[in-house]
């Protein structure tokens, strides 16, 4: 994964840290930019109330008040917890423009961006996020 430019992680850890850390699926989504595949998650169609975290760090990402069936076979949201909690960059991988979105406590891959697509939605954004990305802590 290539460094945020002018960004620096609040939590850094080495990659062998990162490795003991999380299992492999979850390094290779978090830390290598991966994407599970679609409808294997288990945030997916979860109505579950709480608070999303980043997996790898437990900042906090996504209420579940903003998460939406978008059918898209990953957990969608139309915004984050606030606008700090994440971080925004240009993706140009497989051929394509994307926005690639990223815990900015820790800087691991969560998922992507996308805008315009018509969802009746307050921000017609929708946060594509790998459920391995994420831990949901229950509302009590």
């Amino acid at each position: 994964m290539e460094p945020v430019v002018g960004a620096i992680p609040k939590v850094v850890r080495s990659e062998e840290e990162w490795r003991a850390q999380l299992n492999p699926a979850e390094y290779a989504v978090l830390r290598q930019a991966g994407t599970e595949r679609p409808w294997t998650g288990e945030y997916t169609e979860t109505k579950t109330e709480g608070i999303y975290e980043c997996r790898a760090c437990g900042a906090e990402l996504f209420r579940s008040d903003t998460k939406f069936d978008s059918h898209c076979g990953w957990p969608s949201f139309f915004s984050p917890l606030a606008g700090e909690s994440v971080i925004l960059r240009e993706d140009r991988e497989l051929g394509m423009v994307r926005v690639e979105v990223l815990c900015a406590t820790c800087h691991s891959h969560l998922g992507h961006v996308f805008e315009g697509e018509g969802y009746p939605t307050p921000t017609d954004q929708r946060y594509c996020i790998n459920s391995v990305s994420l831990k949901l802590v229950p509302s009590e």
